[in-house]
C-alpha cells in the first residue's frame, strides 16, 4: 500500500500536481514512518510549495533515517538558501558532497553560499577580488535575492491539545512548549540559522510538529532544550541583541530595534505575546509551575527533583561541587561545598553492605 502511494505521489509530481503529492507522501509516510526516501522525496514537493522550514523538517529526518542520503542533504541545502540561511546550506552541502564526490550540483551551490555569505559580511568573493586585482575592472554586481514566500506554520494534530509561548531576554529566547509527561526520547529539536523544528512523536498517540522560520537569525550551536515533566523549555541564543517583535518571521513587521542591555532590568518579568488577546500566557504558566511544585512523586523520581530544585537555586560554586562530588564519587556522594572538594578528588562512599562499582561509558 505505501509503495503503491509512493508511485501515484512521483507521478503526480511529474505532472506539476504538488499538493496532491505532498498529501499522498503524508499518507506513505503515516504507513511506513522509516522510510528515509518517502521524508526526501517530501521534501522536495514541500520546497516547491515555499513550505520551507516543513521542507528543511523533512530533510533532516531523512538525514537521521539514513545518513548517507545526499539528496536528503541536497534537499535541506536547498531549502535553507530559499530562507536564505547560507551558513546552514553550506555546512550540508558540504556533507551532501563528501557523499556523492562526482556530483557537481554540490560544488556549484557551495560556490554560490559562498558568494552569499561574502555579500552578508560586506565582503566581496574571492574570484571577484582576483578579478578586480588583475584586470582592474570593477566588480559585477550581483543580483539581489528576491523575495521568497513566507511559508506557513502547519502543526499535526497534536499530541492532546498543546500550546506555546515564548519571552525573550537580551541575549536569548525562551520557547515554552506545554505538553505534560513527554519522555525525553520522544522529543526531537533542530536548529538553523534562522529556523526551529520541535517534533513530538509519543507510539499510540498523534505527533506534533512545530517548525517556524524565526523572527531573527540565532546561533544554533548555542542553543540548548530540557524535557521537564510539564513541558519543554527552549532556549534560543540571538545571533544579535535584538527585540523580536514576535516569534515568528513576518515581512509585515518592521525593523527589528537593538535592545540597550543596560536598560533592561534583572526582575523584569517576560511578556508573552499572543494571536489571540484573550489568552493569559502568564496565568498559564504559573498553573504550570504549581501542578510541577505540588507534584506528587516518591523514590527515584522525589529524590532527583529534590536535587533537580537545590540545583536550580544555586549558585556556581555550588553547582560545580555537586557536579564534581557526584562524578567523582560515581554517584555516591553529593558535596555542595566547593571549598571541600575543590582541591581533591572525591573519594566514592557506598552504603553499608554494598560494593561500589566504577560507571562503565
Amino acid at each position: 500500500m505505501a509503495s503503491d502511494l509512493e508511485t501515484k505521489a512521483k507521478e503526480a509530481f511529474i505532472d506539476d500536481h504538488f499538493e496532491l503529492a505532498l498529501d499522498l507522501y503524508s499518507q506513505a509516510i503515516q504507513l511506513n514512518p522509516k522510510n528515509a526516501e518517502l521524508y526526501a522525496d517530501r521534501a522536495q514537493a514541500n520546497i516547491k510549495l515555499d513550505n520551507l522550514p516543513e521542507a528543511v523538517a523533512d530533510a533532516n529526518k531523512a538525514i537521521e533515517l539514513d545518513p548517507s542520503m545526499s539528496k536528503a542533504y541536497l534537499r535541506k541545502a536547498t531549502a535553507c538558501m530559499k530562507l536564505e540561511e547560507y551558513q546552514t546550506a553550506k555546512a550540508a552541502l558540504e556533507s551532501g558532497a563528501a557523499l556523492a564526490p562526482g556530483e557537481s550540483r554540490f560544488s556549484k551551490l557551495i560556490k554560490e553560499c559562498e558568494e552569499r555569505i561574502a555579500e552578508e559580511n560586506g565582503e566581496l568573493p574571492k574570484e571577484m577580488l582576483n578579478e578586480v586585482t588583475a584586470n582592474v575592472v570593477p566588480a559585477k554586481e550581483v543580483e539581489p535575492v528576491k523575495d521568497v514566500p513566507v511559508p506557513m506554520t502547519t502543526n499535526v494534530v497534536p499530541v492532546k491539545e498543546v500550546k506555546h509561548a515564548f519571552y525573550q531576554k537580551p541575549e536569548e529566547v525562551v520557547v515554552t512548549i506545554f505538553a505534560k509527561g513527554i519522555p525525553q526520547e520522544c522529543v526531537k529539536v533542530d536548529y538553523g540559522e534562522q529556523i526551529l523544528s520541535v517534533a513530538i512523536e509519543v507510539p499510540g498517540k498523534d505527533a506534533y510538529h512545530f517548525q517556524p522560520r524565526l523572527f531573527g537569525k540565532i546561533i544554533p550551536e548555542k542553543c540548548r532544550y530540557d524535557v521537564l515533566s510539564t513541558k519543554i523549555e527552549i532556549r534560543l541564543a540571538k545571533a544579535e541583541p535584538i527585540h523580536w517583535a514576535s516569534l515568528e518571521f513576518s515581512r509585515e513587521v518592521a525593523v527589528p530595534q537593538r535592545v540597550n542591555i543596560s536598560s533592561v532590568t534583572a526582575n523584569q518579568r517576560p511578556v508573552y505575546p499572543s494571536s489571540k488577546p484573550k489568552r493569559d500566557w502568564d496565568k498559564i504558566e504559573a498553573e504550570v509551575k504549581k501542578e510541577e511544585k505540588d507534584e506528587k512523586l516518591d523514590g527515584d523520581a522525589a529524590l532527583n527533583k529534590f536535587f533537580r530544585e537545590i540545583y536550580q537555586d544555586a549558585d556556581e560554586d555550588t553547582r560545580r561541587a555537586m557536579q564534581k562530588s557526584f562524578v567523582e564519587s560515581n554517584g555516591t556522594v553529593l558535596s555542595t561545598n566547593w571549598k571541600e572538594v575543590g582541591a581533591k578528588e572525591v573519594e566514592g562512599s557506598p552504603p553499608d553492605g554494598m560494593e561500589m562499582k566504577k560507571w562503565e561509558y
